[in-house]
């Protein structure tokens, strides 16, 4: 499983390692898992999520015809409070914010469940969102910012589905210090308790909500 360690700017592997870190789960799980989740209402054209933040409101536009699985896969998690209180755990400087592990590990393992790639239709500029990704056909639940236009990482299957249309400046003040230095599997399965205790100013989303 590829993990975000390192210079990711600079060099190629390092595009690779825009990865959730979260492991398939078995046939077993994947189904018991699916069955668990709420029923989601169905994502169709645009629509917008705001995201109130530590830092301010964040409003996303969601284009489901730039990528229409993760589009609508956006649309469920939000729907699900999924990102409720959930942390901006990565961040690194003029390339990317990430974030979508869940503050409960609960919530994570929950939606541990892989779905298909879209198409890439538009460039990862700067303000865009897509899903992290550990290789073909394994978005869950992990995002990233575009913090620049990052080209190179249309080539590498990054589908962005949204846009940020207000609140880029709010993102600009997300807290930066720690870098890359939260571990995503003690995340995932310790969810905020880990990073309260070992990353207590890292900045976070209170809610998020399709308007």
């Amino acid at each position: 499983m590829i993990r975000p360690r390192g210079v990711l700017i600079a060099v190629l592997a390092s595009l690779l390692m825009l990865a959730s870190c979260s492991s398939p789960s078995n046939n077993a799980e994947k189904k018991t898992d699916e069955a668990a989740k709420p029923a989601a209402t169905e994502a169709t054209g645009t629509y917008k999520v705001l995201m109130a933040t530590s830092k301010g409101d964040i409003t996303i536009e969601v284009h489901r015809d730039w990528a229409p699985i993760g589009a609508q896969h956006f649309h469920e998690l939000v729907e699900a409070g999924f990102y409720d209180n959930a942390r901006f755990f990565r961040y690194v400087p003029n390339f990317v914010v990430q974030f979508g592990l869940a503050a409960d590990p609960a919530v994570t393992k929950k939606w541990d469940t892989p779905i298909s790639d879209d198409p890439v239709t538009h460039v990862n500029r700067t303000g865009s969102l897509s899903f992290a990704t550990a290789g073909p056909n394994t978005r869950t639940s992990q995002l990233f910012i575009n913090l620049r236009t990052n080209q190179t990482l249309d080539d590498q299957g990054f589908a962005p589905f949204a846009q940020i249309v207000d609140g880029d400046t709010v993102v600009a003040k997300i807290y930066s210090g720690y870098g890359e230095q939260p571990d995503q599997d003690a995340i995932r399965l310790q969810g905020n308790a880990y990073l309260l205790k070992s990353y207590p100013k890292l900045d976070y989303i209170k809610t998020a909500k399709v308007l």
